[in-house]
């Protein structure tokens, strides 16, 4: 038995912000934003918004398309990095409840940036393994809450939203299915991108924690430089271990974190960079929504259709990478 994604769906909030909006805030401008990172706009989502209200809507998109009722969903997987609670419950549970979906398992994937890629893996196992028919797999997350909007490094990069699919079987001669995952990761550099207090390690202590403490810290070149590499790196495994060559692939759906590491990752191995889709211009680095928000905007622009040859490719804090390998 086979997986594939059967739907397809996402959500972004209400509130746009510009470059020069961003410029009111910190040194920065629209120029120097867009030159250096590819980005012009970010949404965020409202004071009262958290991560499971980015995914309900979402999920309800994807699971329409696929023709799935609650009743219907025997697991929910949320990939975020910027839960709804820190640690207990999971995001998942809470947007299992709200759907009404009922009795479902439901779990969070915590592996930031590379979320949706190791979700998507789990979702695929789960449905081949014939532990699940229906498995619910969102990306959601909010860093508008987490950046220091005082950092003019980190802040300009970021945006939130929700990306959904829904995993369904697929037969052994179907044109659509998930080939198996390229999952990695590289502990040693955990600190060039994370939250150094507010956990078990630095617990937050009030009156001494600093409040920048809580906030995202990243060192930019690190994860630059980790980035291009394992980019690279991951499309040719996943390529070789299929017998397959660059020019067999339609798409490569890459996470979205910075236009020229996409760029530099595609000059390097010199692959066709018309062939990387981005859409970061509008969002922003969404994390783990970011890719199925890109897959939901090819989807209705039409660049998807059965067969088509897709890379999905990611890196993020942990260290985490990976690539998922699929036909459409």
């Amino acid at each position: 038995m086979n997986a594939r994604i059967a739907s397809v769906g996402a959500h972004v909030p209400a509130r746009r912000m510009h470059n020069n909006e961003l410029a009111q805030i910190v040194d920065t401008s629209d120029e120097w934003i867009y030159s250096h990172t590819g980005i012009h706009y970010r949404h965020l989502a409202a004071e009262d918004e958290a991560a499971s209200d980015l995914a309900v809507p979402a999920a309800r998109q994807a699971m329409e398309r696929a023709g799935v009722g609650p009743e219907e969903i025997d697991l929910v997987l949320v990939a975020t990095s910027t839960p709804d609670y820190v640690g207990l419950p999971s995001t998942a549970c809470v947007v299992q409840d709200k759907l009404g979906i009922p009795a479902a398992g439901a779990m969070d994937v915590m592996a930031a940036c590379t979320g949706f890629i190791y979700g998507l893996e789990t979702a695929r196992t789960y449905v081949t393994a014939g532990a699940a028919r229906n498995v619910l797999l969102v990306g959601t997350e909010v860093y508008s809450k987490i950046v220091n909007w005082e950092d003019r490094r980190t802040c300009v990069l970021f945006g939130d939203g929700a990306g959904a699919v829904v995993v369904q079987p697929a037969a052994d001669d179907a044109p659509s299915r998930i080939l198996p995952a390229l999952l990695g990761s590289r502990g040693s550099g955990a600190d060039s991108l994370y939250r150094s207090h507010g956990g078990t390690r630095n617990q937050y202590v009030p009156g001494q924690t600093p409040e920048a403490d809580l906030k995202l810290k990243m060192d930019g070149r690190r994860v630059y430089n980790f980035a291009v590499s394992t980019v690279v790196e991951t499309i040719r495994r996943l390529l070789e271990r299929n017998d397959l060559e660059f020019d067999a692939v339609d798409w490569v759906v890459p996470h979205q974190a910075n236009e020229r590491i996409i760029a530099a990752a595609a000059k390097r191995a010199g692959w066709d960079r018309e062939r990387f889709y981005v859409n970061i211009a509008e969002y922003a680095n969404t994390s783990a929504a970011s890719i199925p928000i890109a897959l939901n905007e090819m989807f209705e622009g039409g660049h998807l259709s059965p067969g088509r040859l897709l890379v999905t490719v990611g890196f993020g804090s942990g260290l985490t990478y990976g690539g998922n390998l699929l036909y459409w």
